[in-house]
């Protein structure tokens, strides 16, 4: 009965079906990876929230080239964890980053060098702050930090993709994304290759700041997906076996077409009826 299939147009079938299946498997799996990788994320983020914060260098190497540039950037399984640092903020060189939401409001982030005693420095985000009044790009009037030395408690966040641009406007640095290496060339030390989203200082941080919040990724869209591309390979090859089975009943005698109803032969009702 299914002799057919070793035809040259059924083989060519199943090798397209086979191939559409595995291209199939394979996103679905990609899709897996993307959903353990950012479940991970997501319990890094979680285990953030508890945990104490550790010192600097759990998280970071220490930069070890001149003024101007950037260290390494910190280990994946340390990106979103608690460190505490101590050291002096530098509010000459403040980098406002503009354009930033928060509570679907629109301003900006501050970014204050936090110069450590060996003379590098860190990059503190010190919170989110409205613009000040005229637009959302008008420079804001941002606290000047506490002198002498602070000790911070914050999130390690990785260098953002998109090196952007670094203006001075106004006599202050001011950029749309904060790319660590490219930031760093803008300032007089050498700079950790991430910076910190800050929870808590010693002294305490101004009131007007707003604390920029830490989203949690869409792990469970990439988890439908993987669900989908599974479903469509099974129903890749369904499809084929289905279509195989109904050639070969059809071909076996099995299955007669039926015939299309004329409706035109059919009596027409006389009016009296």
């Amino acid at each position: 009965m299914y002799r057919f299939l070793l035809s040259p147009r059924w083989l060519g079938a199943l090798a397209l079906t086979l191939v559409a299946a595995a291209v199939m498997v394979w996103l679905g799996n990609w899709q897996l990876d993307r959903y353990r990788g950012r479940t991970e994320i997501n319990e890094r983020i979680d285990a953030g929230e508890r945990m104490a914060p550790a010192p600097l260098a759990d998280a970071f190497r220490a930069p070890t080239g001149g003024p101007g540039t950037a260290g390494p950037a910190p280990a994946k399984d340390r990106v979103w964890t608690r460190v505490t640092a101590t050291g002096r903020y530098d509010p000459s060189n403040t980098v406002l980053v503009r354009g930033r939401t928060v509570d679907s409001r629109v301003g900006f982030e501050v970014l204050t060098p936090l110069v450590l005693a060996d003379g590098s420095a860190l990059l503190v985000d010190r919170g989110w702050i409205p613009p000040a009044p005229g637009g959302a790009t008008a420079q804001p009037s941002v606290p000047t930090p506490p002198g002498g030395d602070v000790t911070v408690n914050g999130r390690v966040h990785e260098t953002e993709s998109g090196a952007g641009t670094v203006d001075r406007r106004d006599g202050r640095l001011e950029t749309r994304r904060i790319a660590v290496s490219r930031l760093a060339r803008e300032l007089p030390y050498p700079v950790y290759g991430g910076y910190l989203l800050l929870d808590e200082q010693t002294p305490p941080a101004d009131a007007v700041f707003n604390a920029v919040p830490v989203g949690h990724t869409n792990n469970w869209q990439n988890f439908g997906y993987v669900v989908q591309w599974w479903l469509f390979a099974a129903m890749a090859l369904f499809g084929y076996g289905w279509v195989a089975r109904r050639e070969a009943r059809r071909a076996a005698g099995l299955d007669k077409a039926t015939a299309p109803l004329d409706r035109a032969a059919e009596p027409t009702p006389s009016a009296s009826a």
